[in-house]
C-alpha cells in the first residue's frame, strides 16, 4: 500500500571517517568526519525503530542502554535493544559485548572509574557478515575499522560508563543501575528459513530479516511499519525507486522488485516474523 523513501541525517563524530561506503558521499577531506547516517521519518521521535549506518575509525565509548521500564521511569518512551549487521571490518576489528566474568555493581562502578573496565569486557573479533543482537542492559563498545548497520529501538538514550579519558560526560549512577555485568549470551537466531529468507533476529523488540534480490511481496499487519534497507543493488517498492545506501518505510502490502545483486534487510517491531 505504501512505500516511503526516508530522509538521511549525517552525524559528525570524532571517531568517524572520511571514507564511507558505496552509496554515501565521502565528506570533504578538510571537513568533519562522519560517524553515523540516520534515516528519519517526518516525525523522527514517533516510530518504534531507527536505522543507522556507523563508520568507525576509533573505539566508541563503553556504554549501556536501559530497558523499557527503566527508560520510562526516566521519562523516555522506550528503552533500547539494538542489533548490528557487519558490512565491512578491517583486520583485528572487534566489538565488546558483556564482561569476561560476572561482576557486582560495585565492581563495575570502580572499574569504570579507574578505566580497567576496558580490559574486563569481552572483545569479540568480527568480520563482514556477522550479526549481533544486544539487549538492553548489555555493556558494550564498538571498535575501530568497522562499517555496520544498526537497528535499534528508537530512543536517543545512552549511558556512558567509560570514554578512554575524554572529557565527555559519563553517566555512572544511571548506567551502573541498568547494567547487567555478566558474560554475553547471544539470543537464538532462526537463520535461513527458506531459499529467499533468513531471520537474523526474532524479537524480543524487533524482527530483522536478510533477503536476496528478485521479486517479492511484503505484507505487514495493519498499523505496523517496516523498514526496508538495501545494502546493495537497486529496484523499486510499489513504484518508489531505491538504491543501496537508502532506506524506506513500508506499510500494508508492498510489491518489491530488486536487482539480482541486491542484499536487503527488513526490520519491523515485535517478536514474531510476519
Amino acid at each position: 500500500m505504501t512505500a516511503t523513501l526516508l530522509a538521511t541525517k549525517r552525524v559528525e563524530k570524532p571517531w568517524g571517517r572520511h571514507v564511507l561506503w558505496p552509496g554515501f558521499a565521502d565528506p570533504a577531506k578538510d571537513g568533519a568526519a562522519i560517524g553515523e547516517v540516520w534515516f528519519q521519518t517526518p516525525h523522527a521521535a514517533e516510530p518504534e525503530l531507527l536505522i543507522k549506518y556507523l563508520f568507525t575509525s576509533e573505539k566508541l565509548s563503553v556504554q549501556v542502554h536501559p530497558d523499557d521500564a527503566a527508560a520510562r521511569a526516566a521519562g523516555y518512551a522506550r528503552g533500547k535493544d539494538e542489533a548490528w549487521v557487519i558490512l565491512a571490518a578491517e583486520p583485528h576489528a572487534t566489538i565488546a559485548l558483556g564482561t569476561k566474568a560476572p561482576m557486582t555493581k560495585e565492581e563495575l562502578r570502580a572499574a569504570s572509574l579507574d578505566g580497567s573496565i576496558e580490559h574486563l569486557l569481552d572483545w569479540k573479533p568480527v568480520k563482514a557478515g556477522d550479526f549481533y543482537y544486544s539487549p538492553a542492559g548489555t555493556i558494550h563498545a564498538i571498535g575501530p575499522g568497522l562499517t555496520l548497520v544498526e537497528v535499534q529501538q528508537n530512543v536517543d538514550l545512552t549511558y556512558r560508563l567509560y570514554d578512554y579519558g575524554s572529557d565527555r560526560e559519563l553517566h555512572l549512577d544511571a548506567g551502573v543501575a541498568v547494567s547487567n555485568p555478566v558474560p554475553f549470551v547471544p539470543l537464538p537466531s532462526p537463520g535461513k528459513v527458506s531459499d529467499d529468507r533468513t531471520i537474523l533476529a526474532e524479537g524480543p523488540k524487533f524482527v530483522l530479516e536478510r533477503l536476496p534480490g528478485g521479486h517479492r511481496v511484503v505484507t505487514l499487519p495493519a498499523g505496523m511499519t517496516g523498514w526496508f534497507v538495501p545494502l546493495s543493488g537497486e529496484g523499486a517498492a510499489d513504484g518508489v525507486a531505491w538504491r543501496a545506501g537508502e532506506c524506506l518505510t513500508l506499510e500494508g502490502r508492498v510489491e518489491i522488485m530488486a536487482s539480482v545483486d541486491s542484499d536487503l534487510l527488513l526490520a519491523y517491531p515485535g517478536d514474531k516474523r510476519i
